[in-house]
């Protein structure tokens, strides 16, 4: 061999968990150069019947994008091996003692539980005399890449956007055309969301990197341009959609990013301002990534060390009134309703509910983080852990604690000819938008069927206010 040549292994596996997609998939493509034959494998979790952070929407969107994948991967001669067997760890030693694979190609998880994963498989394969190779692939700048001029983490999102934008952006992989596969191999079946004990989930979008890209050309063909002036209006459609795509791997963002930035270098001076208030969001994304990842307590507690003595309630039935959109409070309600059917909520309305949730009815933010990760089918844990400490006032960045949302105004703001609110609240069809638009004042129910408001946003402010003062 000649020096400075290194000999290809023979096989490896490529492990998919938050990538499911063949187009610029880092560790895919690196395994395919890397190896002679690859083995696309995917482990169902183990769970059934409950689980903390999912339910029926994501899972049924899951298994539509494994499907989409194992239909990809055959079509560039390969096939996705599913194993069900418990521990991903123990499934993924036995399936490389059985395929002869030398090493497990993945791409990092940027949450904590991933990253727990990723340490015992590296250890159990090199105890094997295997090896895991792992690729950044779900953000563009991820870990320890951000970092202030002293060296520590960004606490904050400004000047972390500056940081972030001044460095070097990774560039795509080329075009798979072919994967080489070992026949043979010993697949489950493609799961549905029975696996885990679910009812299919109806109200979803098309899953599937084909669908995800569909999405990211209509949004990069012209709505980009105005998303800036049209994000917040409730009743348009005027954000990309893609969460749930980025979310799952159906879409690089790598690919994603690039493409924007070729948007606005094309674009008119108001076109490329909105561009990079899209970018922008891309960026809070892998702000929240970099909270979880230093600051990974986030989850069981409060970011602003000082509030973790706050006063929150857990009063069931106001939690329950507030799940099922029935606090009489129009905006919440829709946004709620919006939820539960279609495994989506607008991004102004999530602040608006979680801002209501913690400041209206002084309930505890987990209640809430963990309702929309069971419902929500782009729930990202860093993101929707960062959202809702945000509305919470506990946060990285966070709304100050006094800013407290007036779900009346915010919908006289957002939802100003009741479009959003009538969409998913029908039995308000015909009511006046006025109505929508303050408290009533007569205490009699703004249309028959629908309930008062379960709360005074006045006094509850107030209540606010004094919680948070208490330990301020």
């Amino acid at each position: 061999m000649w020096a400075g040549i290194v000999e290809a292994m023979k096989r490896a596996i490529h492990w998919f968990r938050r990538d499911l997609r063949v187009t610029d998939n880092t560790s895919l493509s690196a395994a395919v150069q890397e190896s002679g034959e690859v083995v696309p494998a995917y482990v169902l979790s183990d769970w059934q019947g409950q689980h903390r952070w999912t339910g029926a929407p994501r899972q049924t969107f899951l298994c539509g994008s494994l499907a989409a994948l194992d239909g990809n991967l055959r079509a560039l001669g390969s096939g996705l091996v599913v194993r069900d067997e418990g521990d991903a760890v123990e499934v993924l030693v036995k399936l490389a003692r059985e395929t002869q694979a030398e090493a497990v190609f993945t791409n990092r998880d940027p949450d904590v539980f991933g990253r727990g994963v990723e340490l015992r498989l590296a250890q159990a394969l090199a105890e094997d005399g295997r090896e895991l190779r792992t690729f950044k692939d779900a953000a563009i700048h991820e870990r320890d890449e951000v970092k202030t001029g002293g060296g520590g983490n960004f606490r904050v999102f400004t000047p972390y956007s500056r940081a972030w934008a001044k460095l070097e952006k990774p560039v795509m992989a080329s075009k798979l055309r072919h994967i080489a596969s070992p026949a043979d191999i010993k697949s489950e079946p493609l799961p549905t969301p029975s696996r885990w004990g679910l009812a299919e989930f109806s109200g979803g979008l098309p899953a599937g990197e084909k669908a995800a890209r569909e999405r990211m050309k209509k949004f990069l063909a012209g709505p980009i341009f105005d998303y800036g002036g049209r994000r917040d209006l409730m009743g348009e459609d005027g954000t990309s959609r893609l969460s749930q795509d980025l979310r799952h791997g159906l879409l690089s963002i790598r690919e994603l990013y690039h493409r924007a930035k070729a948007a606005a270098e094309g674009a008119d001076a108001k076109g490329r301002d909105n561009v990079w208030k899209f970018i922008a969001e891309l960026i809070w994304r892998e702000f929240y990534f970099q909270i979880l990842w230093h600051y990974p307590e986030v989850l069981e507690h409060e970011f602003n060390a000082k509030y973790r003595g706050m006063e929150w309630d857990r009063d069931e039935e106001k939690f329950r009134a507030w799940c099922e959109g029935r606090t009489g409070f129009p905006i919440v309600d829709a946004a709620m309703r919006q939820l539960n059917a279609t495994g989506y909520m607008h991004n102004r309305a999530r602040m608006i509910t979680a801002m209501f949730l913690t400041k209206d009815l002084h309930l505890d933010w987990r209640m809430g983080e963990q309702y929309f990760m069971q419902m929500l089918i782009d729930g990202e844990i860093a993101s929707n852990n960062g959202g809702w400490q945000w509305s919470a006032g506990t946060g990285a960045d966070a709304a100050p604690y006094f800013r407290i949302q007036n779900p009346w105004s915010q919908t006289k703001r957002y939802d100003s000819e009741g479009t959003y609110i009538k969409r998913w609240v029908p039995e308000l069809s015909g009511v006046p938008v006025k109505k929508f638009l303050e408290a009533p004042v007569d205490g009699r129910a703004i249309a028959p069927g629908y309930p008062l408001p379960v709360v005074d946003h006045g006094a509850e402010r107030d209540e606010t206010l004094r919680r948070f003062k208490a330990v301020g």
